[in-house]
């Protein structure tokens, strides 16, 4: 550990910190002009808006029979807007973009003969990298090379808090509990709980991803590491556009470790196409759009290494290679229907299928006399698929920024696994097979108000969630068949959410101020077959929970802010972690749920600054969260096998826990050819001791023991400019190691390089791209359990070489 915290001190000396390029959006000015005196509307009155210090004229307008104007487009600056009309006294008001609020309504302008008295409004638009809010980091994978051709996962690596867990799971500052959204919204292809599919979405179709660390009360309660939002392309031109895209790639080019023996071994030099097709119709009145996606491929999503030493002094070592093919389709279509000039209508509909055949042959090796004891072929058939339909609709009131949004979506997911286990080994000879069929349906409805003001806006909104997942479990045991007995062949759980909220936004020349309320009451139920004998009740409860986020932004200057931040939020587990039927791809490593889960809620405290300049910017926050019923996977050893030990990894509550850390970004454009990024996240975590009671396969107590270490994740990214509209970059991150439950996270390290050339106008794009170079970037942890200790090393697939082609049409 010393020796990791020596890297880690070089590490944080050599690199400097990090942020992203920025990019800005922008901003609409609107307003009323009356008489006053009659307080009736004055049409044809001049709008002009004039930049402060160089009193330039940037945009204009005049004012519809109504009295009303808008002036859009404008980017963030510093103005002056001018109200004039013959006859009457010219009316200004200074206006400071600063970038938060992206509608301005300047409300009732009333012009008389009597002089008005300067005002000063702030009006703030979203930068791409860090906002002015410091709450959201949007990150755009145009720029995205050196993981070109890869899924959004691949594209997630080398952002700032961003890393992987022993899953393959996101994890923000620390934490996996990470809620994915697609276009802002809870979709089946992410899942309505925790994050899930991330690997198998290719991001040739992306546009950009945000990740949101401090939500405000409008979004979703869960999630309290923050919200990854994946942003789909969308065209916006009239006439009939799209895109074709091709990728190939070549996957697990060497071995981190050589094989266990066996007749299968692990795949290399996986194959892999990436077809991509999209297409965009826009007339006056709709926009048609269809995006497809597909995977075809061989993989190699785990390759688990897992060396047990026990205290009675024998040591085992075991392989778990998750030889794959795979072929994955995603269709996405719909259209966008302009009823009027202030009604918007959408139908869109997703499906989404996939099919992988798994094969492995696991073989458990005794260390002390080197002797192959057990040795398992199993094969695993798997259909998922999901089909999403939603429509949403939009009324535009008469004020820009005045709008009444619903939306309806249901999603019916399939999840239809076979498993086939082969022992042939000196304990046994025995065939198994098992067969999960899950049928999910989810419907929610929401709708959501917004309403622009002089100095901000107020948001409403209110939402229902029902989902239904029962699960019917079949099994076919051999002789001596390794599979617990009298688990039941079936479970149901459903959720019922409802949800409403409140949130406010001021905005002020000095400081800015958002505050909000979100109240959801959930009812949770989860029925066990009555055969299971380790579960001796089904589980029902409630619960209504407040949950009130503010941020407060003071601005020191143009190019310095600050803000505090302060949320509530709530981790639910989803079905998977509740699951009760084990999952036998290693049959003595055994990944189960528990149907007694409750959720882990946390309190967030964060204090984050931004500095930028012309060039380049700064980003730097201090966050603490305080998590209260935490759940993680527990090891605990079964003794009940008489001929060898299972170790159970079984969901439970582990009590209190604590995440306090510091994350610095910073970006420059060295010279016209060169832009750095750099990043850093340095964290503490610490675990409570905790002890607790397992009660599958049968009831015995675990320990954790307190701990607290400091960890981090440091990244850096550097993009040349060549010549013949060529680009490349290089990226390096290192992960140091971390402090878990029952042990430490290994650290982990990745260079990534990639070319990318324009061609044909511009239309065409041509990468190149390597992942892991040096494959290094494996999970690795160390497990203390009780009565043994372990060394779990997973060389799944990270080193990936692709070349792809973009044409767009």
């Amino acid at each position: 550990m010393g020796q990791s915290k020596n890297k880690l001190l070089h590490f944080l000396i050599f690199i400097f910190v990090s942020a992203f390029a920025e990019a800005q959006e922008k901003v609409i000015v609107t307003g009323q002009v009356l008489e006053k005196q009659s307080q009736a509307p004055l049409p044809f009155v001049t709008i002009i808006v004039n930049e402060l210090e160089s009193n330039k004229t940037v945009s204009g307008t005049i004012t519809d029979d109504t009295g009303y104007f808008a002036v859009s487009e404008l980017p963030t600056g510093n103005y002056v807007v001018e109200v004039s009309f013959m006859g009457f006294q010219t009316y200004s008001k200074q206006i400071t973009a600063g970038g938060l609020n992206t509608i301005f309504d300047l409300g009732k302008i009333q012009l008389s003969e009597t002089t008005e008295s300067l005002e000063e409004v702030t009006i703030t638009a979203e930068r791409a990298t860090v906002n002015s809010g410091l709450d959201k980091k949007s990150f755009s994978l145009n720029n995205n090379i050196a993981q070109s051709g890869g899924s959004v996962l691949d594209a997630m690596k080398t952002m700032p808090g961003v890393a992987f867990d022993q899953e393959g799971k996101v994890v923000l500052r620390g934490s996996d509990k990470v809620v994915v959204l697609i276009d802002g919204k809870q979709s089946s292809l992410t899942g309505f709980g925790n994050q899930k599919g991330l690997a198998n979405i290719p991001a040739a179709n992306i546009e950009r991803i945000e990740i949101i660390n401090n939500p405000s009360a409008k979004y979703d309660a869960n999630g309290f590491a923050g919200i990854v939002n994946i942003i789909y392309k969308k065209e916006k031109q009239t006439g009939f556009n799209g895109n074709a895209g091709l990728s190939f790639g070549l996957g697990a080019l060497s071995k981190r470790r050589e094989d266990t023996p066996t007749d299968f071994g692990s795949y290399s030099v996986n194959p892999k196409l990436i077809p991509s097709l999209n297409f965009n119709y826009r007339t006056e009145k709709f926009n048609y759009f269809l995006q497809t996606e597909f995977i075809i491929q061989e993989a190699l999503p785990n390759n688990e290494f897992t060396t047990r030493f026990y205290d009675d002094g024998r040591n085992i070592l075991s392989q778990v290679p998750e030889n794959r093919r795979q072929f994955r389709s995603i269709i996405t279509g719909g259209v966008d229907y302009e009823i009027s000039e202030k009604d918007n209508i959408t139908f869109s509909g997703m499906f989404d299928r996939e099919k992988h055949i798994d094969t492995s042959q696991v073989a458990f090796i005794n260390l002390n006399d080197n002797i192959r004891n057990r040795f398992y072929t199993w094969r695993e058939e798997e259909i998922t698929s999901f089909i999403n339909a939603s429509v949403a609709y939009k009324h535009n009131f008469s004020k820009v920024g005045h709008f009444l949004s619903a939306n309806a979506q249901y999603t019916r997911g399939l999840e239809d696994e076979s498993y086939f286990l082969n022992d042939s080994s000196t304990v046994r000879v025995g065939r198994d097979m098992t067969n999960i069929k899950a049928i999910e349906h989810t419907t929610s409805i929401s709708t959501d108000y917004t309403q622009a003001l002089s100095n901000g806006r107020i948001e409403l909104g209110a939402k229902g969630r029902f989902r239904r997942l029962p699960v019917d479990y079949t099994i076919m045991r051999g002789v001596q068949s390794i599979i617990y007995p009298n688990l039941g062949d079936f479970s149901k759980w459903s959720e019922n959410l409802y949800a409403a909220y409140g949130n406010y936004l001021l905005e002020k020349k000095y400081y800015d101020l958002e505050a909000g309320l979100r109240v959801e009451e959930t009812e949770v139920s989860y029925e066990l077959d009555p055969d299971n004998i380790y579960y001796d009740s089904n589980d029902n409860y409630d619960y209504f929970e407040l949950y009130p986020s503010i941020r407060f932004t003071y601005k020191l200057n143009d190019k310095n802010k600050i803000s505090a931040f302060y949320n509530r939020r709530v981790d639910r587990p989803g079905e998977p972690e509740l699951r009760i039927f084990p999952k036998y791809d290693d049959p003595e490593l055994l990944k189960v749920g528990n149907p007694y889960l409750r959720p882990q809620f946390t309190n967030s405290f964060e204090i984050a600054h931004r500095y930028s300049w012309s060039s380049g910017s700064l980003f730097s926050a201090i966050y603490h969260r305080e998590i209260n019923g935490a759940y993680q996977r527990i090891y605990s050893i079964d003794d009940s096998n008489p001929d060898y030990n299972i170790v159970n990894r079984i969901y439970q509550n582990t009590g209190q826990s604590t995440n306090t850390g510091i994350e610095v970004l910073f970006s420059q454009d060295i010279a016209d050819y060169w832009k750095l990024a750099s990043s850093f996240n340095v964290y503490r975590n610490g675990i409570d001791a905790f002890q607790g009671t397992l009660l599958f396969p049968f009831q015995r107590p675990f320990f954790i023991e307190e701990s607290s270490d400091i960890a981090g994740d440091f990244k850096i990214t550097n993009t040349f400019t060549l010549p013949w509209e060529m680009e490349t970059q290089i990226t390096g991150l290192w992960y140091s190691d971390r402090n878990i439950p029952q042990g430490t996270e290994l650290s982990r390290s990745s260079i990534d390089l990639g070319f990318k050339k324009s061609l044909w106008g511009k239309k065409g794009e041509l990468t190149l791209s390597a992942t892991d170079l040096f494959n290094r970037f494996g999970l690795r942890q160390r497990i203390n359990g009780q009565d043994f200790t372990a060394l779990y090393q997973n060389y799944y697939e990270t080193q990936v070489v692709r070349v792809g082609l973009n044409y767009k049409f």
